[in-house]
């Protein structure tokens, strides 16, 4: 039996393969191979990015659908030549479907009208709404899954400047691993109907370890 590939894939998949990475890594301005070490740099790069986002993002900052193929491309960049573009392929994973790549710019039209500037600047008053700001904005990215890599981490990213916005420290999503990305993938399936309660209480307890680590001010 072969093994499960991360995600199922449908067009220009073999001109985003680098060749000789046995179909383990997409094909990268570095001419890296090794997937090990394509997550080493990913993770790096990612490092460096949110430090530079938030020297460029603001506490009054309405962020846009192009903010967010900025935030992609400052992340990215480096490493591929579609950073901060929309993808072209079809992506699924497992039994959570994503928006189809024809169907991505408009859906990033209304992302940000119906949302962005909704919650963003995520300035509220009580920790709730900042909560269901993160949860939904979260949740309704993921699902769109607007590129070809990197979805979840760039979600993450504008999780990390929403709640910066919103006096919170750093997020540590490591709560997120192990037996809970379960229940994350739950979460995200029950967005599909616009239930956003399981997202918020992950992102509940998000915040709760990122205090204890990270007191305010």
């Amino acid at each position: 039996m072969t093994k499960a590939k991360r995600y199922d894939v449908s067009g220009l998949v073999e001109a985003q393969v680098e060749p000789g990475s046995r179909r383990q890594v997409l094909k990268n301005l570095l001419g890296i191979k090794s997937k090990r070490e394509m997550d080493r740099i990913e993770q790096q790069e990612q490092i460096r990015a949110l430090e530079e986002l938030l020297q460029i993002y603001d506490e009054n900052h309405c962020f846009t659908a192009d903010d967010v193929c900025k935030i992609h491309k400052i992340w990215l960049g480096p490493i591929y030549g579609w950073a901060g573009r929309y993808r072209r392929v079809n992506l699924a994973k497992a039994d959570l479907p994503f928006a189809a790549a024809g169907q991505i710019p408009q859906l990033m039209t209304e992302f940000e009208k119906d949302l962005l500037c909704k919650f963003t600047p995520c300035r509220f008053d009580s920790r709730s709404e900042v909560i269901e700001a993160l949860a939904i904005v979260h949740t309704e990215l993921i699902l769109i899954h607007p590129f070809r890599e990197g979805n979840g981490r760039v979600a993450r990213l504008l999780a990390n400047l929403m709640a910066s916005q919103a006096g919170l420290p750093l997020l540590d999503f490591g709560v997120l691993k192990g037996r809970r990305r379960k229940d994350y993938f739950g979460a995200v399936r029950a967005g599909l109907d616009r239930d956003y309660k399981p997202m918020e209480r992950l992102f509940s307890g998000v915040v709760d370890k990122s205090l204890r680590i990270r007191p305010r001010g």
